[in-house]
């Protein structure tokens, strides 16, 4: 399945992902019913959900065979993505500085805690979290393949190292 995914707005499933996402501003319903979810299992068990579901097997971007932890990381893909209101380029721990405030938006705590999740439940609620900080403003297919491939065992997909190097470290005054 991994193999088969496009995480670029040019790829078959970019193509359908954004097209779902930037139809979700006239689909105000589903964008609605998807914020209130407050878990992955609340997303999972949602008709808006189970639409977005059905509309990636119509149009070959997902597996009716897909194993379950793939099942869930679609569902959190599309929970966090209806919190999107505004599309970034930057990817996510970039974005979490203000560059002309020069200020964290997301507290090194925060981060840190976010970066020793390893089950996709807690990774949603995670970014759930942090999206509002952020004015709901991300790059939508950086978050997609970085969530989908969140605890990937493989090194080149060691997220939550790739993120602690983008992470703007708040510069420590010494005494």
């Amino acid at each position: 399945m991994q193999e088969k995914i496009g995480w670029t707005a040019e790829s078959h499933f970019g193509k359908m992902l954004h097209q779902w996402w930037h139809g979700l501003e006239e689909d105000r319903a589903s964008r609605a019913i998807l914020r209130r979810c407050a878990t992955l299992d609340a997303v999972t068990l949602s008709p808006a959900y189970q639409r977005f579901y059905r509309y990636m097997l119509a149009c070959n971007c997902w597996s009716v065979d897909a194993a379950p932890w793939q099942n869930d990381k679609l569902a959190a893909i599309a929970g966090l993505l209806a919190h999107i209101k505004t599309e970034d380029t930057q990817s996510l721990p970039v974005s979490m500085w203000n560059a002309k405030e020069e200020k964290l938006l997301v507290s090194e705590l925060r981060f840190r805690d976010l970066l020793k999740v390893q089950e996709t439940d807690d990774l949603f609620v995670s970014l759930r979290r942090i999206l509002p900080l952020l004015d709901y403003k991300a790059n939508i297919f950086g978050l997609a393949h970085d969530v989908y491939n969140w605890g990937n065992p493989h090194p080149k997909f060691n997220i939550p190292k790739q993120w602690a190097y983008s992470y703007r470290w708040p510069v420590k005054q010494s005494a």
